[in-house]
C-alpha cells in the first residue's frame, strides 16, 4: 500500500513537472526566436553588401577603402566611401569649411569634425574669411566712387563749356564745396532722366487719336504725314515704337544722347544764335532748338512708320504674285553672292601680296649671299 502511494505520489510530481516544463516550454521559445531574428538580422547587417553612392563602387571593387554612414538613409544610398564624401563635401562647401552640408536625400545634417590647426592658424583662417566677406561691398563702393567723381567731372566740363572757361571758372571758385559735390554729379544724372521722358511719343499719339480731326484742316495735314483714309471699323494694333529700356542698344543710346546734349547744344548755339553774347543764354536756345528738331523729326518719321504698318497687305501665295513679287528674295541671295564673291577675291589678293613680298625677301637675300665679301 505505501509503495502504490509513493508511486502514486512520484508519478503525480511528474505530471505537475511535466505540465510546469510544458507551460514553461513556449516561453523559453519565444525569447530564443527573438533572440535568433535579432542574431539573423545582425548577420545580415554584417554581411550586407556595401555600395558607395559617389562613385557606385562596392566593397568588392576596393576592400581596404574605410566606409561611413553619415545619415539615417537606407538601403541603396546607406553607405558611402569616406573620401568620396570628403570630396563631395568639398564641392559643395566650395571653401568654406565651416559651411553645414545635409544628405540630398533624408536632409540630414553630416556631423563634421574638423581638427585644431593652432591659435595662429586659427586666426590666418578668420582674417581670410573676413577678406573674402569684405571684397564684394569693398568693389561695389570703389564702383561707386569711380561713378560718383566722373559724375563730379562731367559736371564741371559741362559748366566751362555752357557758360564759357573764364566765367564757369570763376563760378567754381567761388561756390561752396558742399555744394559743388551735390550739385556738379546731378547734371549728368539731370540730363539723363531728361532724355529719358519720351514727349514725341506723347505727341505722336495725340496725332493718331485725333486724326479725324485734324483731316478737317488741309494746311495741318499737309504738313504732318495724317493719312486720308477713313478709320476702320475694326480695331488695329498700334506698333510699339517706345525705347525698352531692358534692351542694351536702348540703353546705350539713351546714356549716350544725354551725355552728349551740353556738347551739341554748344554746337548749334554757335552756328544758328551767334547773335547771343551770353554763352549760357545761348547753349540753352542751342540746346532747345535742337530738342525740338529733333523731336519734330522723329513724330514725323515714326507716323510714317505707322501709315505703313497699317496700309501693309499679306497676298496669296500664287504663281503670278511668286513671279511679281519674289525678286526680293532672288536680289537678296545675288547679293549675298557678290559679297561672298568679294570677299573671297580679297583673301587671294592678299595671299598673293604675301607671296610676293616673301619672294622679293628671298631674291635680297640671295642677292646679298652672292655679292662678293671684301
Amino acid at each position: 500500500m505505501l509503495s502504490d502511494e509513493l508511486e502514486s505520489g512520484a508519478t503525480d510530481e511528474q505530471q505537475q513537472g511535466t505540465s510546469g516544463e510544458g507551460q514553461a516550454l513556449p516561453n523559453n521559445g519565444s525569447s530564443t526566436a527573438t533572440e535568433r531574428v535579432n542574431q539573423s538580422s545582425a548577420g545580415t547587417d554584417e554581411q550586407e553588401e556595401r555600395y558607395c553612392w559617389v562613385c557606385f563602387a562596392t566593397e568588392e571593387d576596393d576592400k581596404f577603402a574605410p566606409w561611413v554612414q553619415p545619415c539615417n538613409c537606407r538601403g541603396a544610398t546607406k553607405w558611402v566611401h569616406q573620401s568620396c564624401l570628403k570630396r563631395w563635401i568639398d564641392e559643395k562647401q566650395k571653401g568654406n569649411p565651416y559651411k553645414s552640408i545635409s544628405c540630398p536625400q533624408c536632409q540630414t545634417e553630416y556631423i563634421i569634425i574638423l581638427p585644431s590647426m593652432g591659435s595662429f592658424a586659427f586666426m590666418l583662417e578668420r582674417l581670410d574669411i573676413i577678406a573674402k566677406q569684405l571684397s564684394p561691398c569693398v568693389a561695389a563702393g570703389a564702383i561707386v566712387c569711380s561713378i560718383y567723381w566722373s559724375a563730379i567731372t562731367f559736371g564741371a566740363v559741362t559748366v566751362l563749356q555752357t557758360t564759357g572757361f573764364e566765367r564757369g571758372l570763376l563760378i567754381l571758385e567761388q561756390a561752396e564745396p558742399l555744394a559743388l559735390l551735390v550739385c556738379l554729379p546731378a547734371i549728368p544724372a539731370a540730363l539723363v532722366l531728361g532724355r529719358m521722358i519720351r514727349w514725341e511719343d506723347i505727341v505722336l499719339r495725340m496725332l493718331q487719336n485725333t486724326q479725324y480731326n485734324i483731316r478737317k484742316y488741309p494746311v495741318i495735314s499737309f504738313m504732318l504725314p495724317v493719312t486720308n483714309e477713313p478709320t476702320p471699323s475694326y480695331p488695329e494694333p498700334f506698333p510699339n515704337n517706345s525705347i525698352n529700356a531692358s534692351e542694351p542698344l536702348s540703353v546705350t543710346r539713351i546714356f549716350c544722347g544725354a551725355l552728349m546734349l551740353p556738347t551739341v547744344s554748344t554746337i548749334v548755339g554757335k552756328m544758328f544764335f551767334k547773335s547771343i553774347k551770353n554763352d549760357l543764354h545761348r547753349t540753352l536756345l542751342g540746346g532747345f532748338a535742337f530738342v525740338a528738331i529733333k523731336g519734330v523729326l522723329k513724330i514725323y518719321f515714326h507716323q510714317k512708320k505707322h501709315n505703313r504698318a497699317k496700309q501693309r497687305n499679306i497676298l496669296d501665295y500664287t504663281q503670278e504674285n511668286i513671279r511679281k513679287y519674289g525678286f526680293r528674295s532672288q536680289h537678296l541671295q545675288q547679293l549675298q553672292q557678290q559679297h561672298q564673291h568679294l570677299h573671297q577675291m580679297a583673301n587671294e589678293l592678299a595671299a598673293q601680296q604675301q607671296q610676293a613680298i616673301a619672294g622679293i625677301g628671298n631674291e635680297a637675300a640671295s642677292g646679298d649671299n652672292q655679292r662678293p665679301r671684301p
